[in-house]
């Protein structure tokens, strides 16, 4: 059964403000970041203004999510492309980027401001900071990661990791739950510092 067009767009508006508050921020922040106007945000976050792709465009970039997400047509072609995103219950957003059990799983999460809360369970934890300043917590320890930088620890250790202000932060996160790591197999020699010597 096909889904109306119109269901479609009614559907858009929602889902931009349901990205929005899910990253903390606020209608000025996203006005300020696109350069769109802030009433007419709001007109599009609840259907009084046509999407069209002019104002689209400029959201997918910021949210840095395609167009297909913020559209959320009907999936076509192989479905282990459409990635689904989810609430953790720790906070923030999950995107599963592979479904391997038992072995080394990849997750996109978009994290917001929250207290931190030490936790410590068995596997491998490697994270890479795509957007934003990561806070990391290493049982008594404190790093702070800026984009591109990267981190790698027992999940033994007492950890939380979390934006280190009052925006959001973006990172990929590597999980061995047996213990797993990843290997390098190839790196430049003295290329870069070891994280978190900031």
């Amino acid at each position: 059964m096909e889904t109306p067009v119109a269901e479609i767009i009614d559907g858009i508006g929602p889902r931009l403000r349901a990205m929005r508050l899910e990253r903390g921020l606020t209608l000025a922040d996203v006005a300020e970041r696109t350069g769109l106007s802030q009433s007419g945000l709001s007109r599009l976050e609840t259907g009084h203004r046509q999407p069209t792709l002019d104002l689209l465009i400029p959201l997918a970039e910021m949210y840095r999510v395609s167009l297909e997400r913020i559209i959320a047509a009907p999936a076509t072609g192989d479905p282990r492309m459409h990635l689904v995103p989810h609430r953790h219950a720790s906070g923030g957003v999950v995107v599963p980027i592979t479904r391997y059990p038992g072995r080394i799983q990849v997750f996109k999460h978009v994290l917001g401001p929250r207290e931190p809360r030490l936790t410590s369970h068995e596997g491998h934890a490697w994270l890479f900071v795509l957007a934003g300043t990561l806070r990391l917590l290493l049982g008594e320890d404190e790093h702070l990661l800026a984009p591109g930088e990267t981190a790698e620890f027992a999940a033994s250790t007492p950890h939380w990791f979390g934006p280190a202000d009052g925006s959001s932060v973006e990172i990929l996160h590597l999980f061995g739950p047996r213990g797993d790591a990843a290997v390098p197999r190839v790196s430049p020699r003295g290329a870069g510092r070891p994280a978190g010597d900031r």
